[in-house]
């Protein structure tokens, strides 16, 4: 796109870079009427940027369908470069003035379910009164996302990829530890060392739906120590410790947050883990992504503690 963009400004063609904003925000706002909105200007206003700059680019940008518009080959080259132009022009006003820029779109967060349910979703609030623009999605699961199918814009990961033009940034160790409420504990029989663990009914994942390695805690603990009661989602692993069910390992920075669960030998058993935060190469300098995980990182630094707390 930017060779075309060259070529046609060497033979005379003379472009309006502000017209890439129109593409760009009908790309975002799936239509014209959107768009209009988006920018403060008229539906018409909208039609006529963009026609005028598939006419200097000799290219259509969109299908006209009643569905919406739909980017051609050419229209994503466009959209690409708006982007591209839009994170330039964000660097240099924080990097000039320091100002807080304007951003839109949307952004997509892939995150294990604990990180993003119990910790990344209330936080992401403050985020979302800065940029009031800019649509944030949380999926918060426990699955591999694929960056390169764009999937997700940032992904939460436990472990780093081997392959790919994927760009991981560690965010933090983080702490797990046994757990289970008071009551349990009250009537079940007392636990020592790693040899009492046996007797007590456990929570954890089912092993053939473990999306990674990283997450097969038991086995670490004691290998006599097996789930009665098993999830895929770490919510509801949490949620039948609390009721009472038995010992499930948990993440610290989620069993504190609830006063009525108990350490169980925090001395003897002890598991850490790792958050990395991952960006596809291609579109990680992008104004909105980048600062979306900028944010993400900063909020996990300022709480690092809660990471570890015993």
């Amino acid at each position: 796109m930017h060779l075309r963009c060259a070529e046609m400004l060497d033979q005379g063609g003379a472009i309006d870079w502000d017209d890439f904003r129109f593409v760009l925000a009908i790309v975002r706002g799936g239509s014209v009427s959107a768009a209009a909105r988006q920018l403060g200007v008229d539906h018409a206003t909208v039609i006529r940027r963009v026609d005028r700059l598939e006419h200097t680019l000799s290219a259509k940008l969109f299908d006209r369908r009643k569905s919406g518009y739909l980017l051609t080959e050419a229209g994503q080259r466009v959209a690409d470069s708006a982007e591209t132009m839009e994170s330039t022009i964000v660097a240099s006003q924080e990097a000039v003035g320091g100002s807080r820029a304007h951003l839109t779109g949307t952004v997509r967060i892939g995150a294990p379910d604990g990180f993003g349910s119990h910790f990344l979703a209330s936080r992401l609030v403050a985020f979302g009164e800065r940029y009031p623009d800019l649509d944030l999605q949380l999926v918060a699961t426990a699955r591999l996302f694929s960056l390169s199918k764009r999937e997700a814009d940032i992904a939460i990961s436990l472990t780093m990829p081997k392959e790919g033009r994927i760009v991981g940034r560690k965010l933090l160790d983080y702490s797990l530890g046994l757990y289970a409420t008071a009551a349990y504990l009250s009537r079940a029989p007392r636990i020592k060392d790693r040899a009492d663990l046996a007797a007590h009914r456990f929570v954890g994942y089912i092993e053939e739906l473990l999306f990674t390695p990283e997450l097969d805690y038991l086995p670490q603990v004691s290998p006599k120590i097996s789930a009665k009661f098993r999830s895929a989602n770490l919510i509801a692993q949490l949620n039948a410790t609390i009721s009472g069910f038995g010992v499930a390992v948990l993440p610290r920075f989620m069993a504190s947050a609830h006063p009525e669960l108990v350490p169980v030998l925090p001395d003897e058993v002890s598991i850490v883990r790792t958050f990395w935060m991952l960006m596809h190469a291609d579109s990680k300098d992008l104004a909105r992504i980048r600062a979306v995980a900028d944010y993400i990182h900063e909020t996990v630094e300022r709480e690092r503690a809660l990471f570890n707390r015993a």
